[in-house]
């Protein structure tokens, strides 16, 4: 009658726990890349141990306090250390859902990472998104960081208006120099006039070059 019931419990397990089966996870560790030469065997221990973590994620999130080991089943162990696992209901004989599962997981991760010394790329829940690392405290209190972001703003805006006030009043020191460049240029071009140099004008004393008077312009005094 024993016999009888123990593999009755065991074909019944074996048809909630198997690939694909609903609310069943497949879990994929890879401890020799994690840990190398330090690498554990995965053997009964452990996984007493990984369901051990799963009743207590359980426990913790879903206050099903009636879960305990005997209701986690796991199976298709591989020596690549892979599995399947299901957790089922005490009352009945059936599987918690898998919403309830991965929140519990999700909520737990890091733990069960902790336990098995090992993070989300080696310790794989294929259809539970890994988590997400918890928000750090900056070092810098962010008021600080504005802080000095509008600072360097002002000092930026204050030398650009320095720089320009300089460049103004170079432009401006210029600007005489240059008409007066353009008077003499003009006066230049005055005063040579159908071909006769300035330089043969004697304007000192409203005199007149005699070199360039005419024969009855010498005599006319007389």
């Amino acid at each position: 009658m024993l016999w009888l019931l123990f593999f009755l419990v065991t074909a019944i397990h074996a048809e909630l726990c198997q690939p694909d089966a609903k609310n069943a996870f497949k879990v994929r560790l890879s401890i020799k890349t994690a840990l190398g030469d330090k690498a554990y065997a995965w053997d009964a221990n452990e996984e007493y141990l990984f369901k051990a973590m799963i009743v207590f994620s359980m426990r913790k999130v879903s206050n099903r306090g009636t879960i305990d080991i005997s209701h986690v089943l796991v199976c298709n162990v591989t020596q690549r250390v892979s599995f399947w696992f299901v957790v089922t209901d005490p009352s009945k004989n059936h599987t918690l859902p898998a919403d309830e599962i991965q929140l519990a997981i999700r909520m737990n991760r890091n733990r069960i990472n902790n336990a098995f010394s090992l993070n989300d790329q080696t310790l794989e829940f294929l259809k539970i998104p890994s988590t997400l690392a918890p928000p750090t405290d900056p070092s810098v209190p962010v008021w600080i960081i504005v802080f000095g972001v509008i600072f360097c703003i002002v000092i930026v805006a204050i030398t650009l208006l320095v720089l320009s006030g300089i460049w103004q009043r170079r432009r401006k020191n210029k600007g005489p120099s240059e008409v007066d460049d353009a008077e003499d240029k003009c006066e230049n071009t005055i005063a040579i006039e159908n071909g006769i140099s300035s330089d043969s004008l004697d304007m000192k004393g409203w005199h007149i070059n005699d070199t360039f008077m005419t024969e009855d312009e010498r005599l006319t005094p007389l």
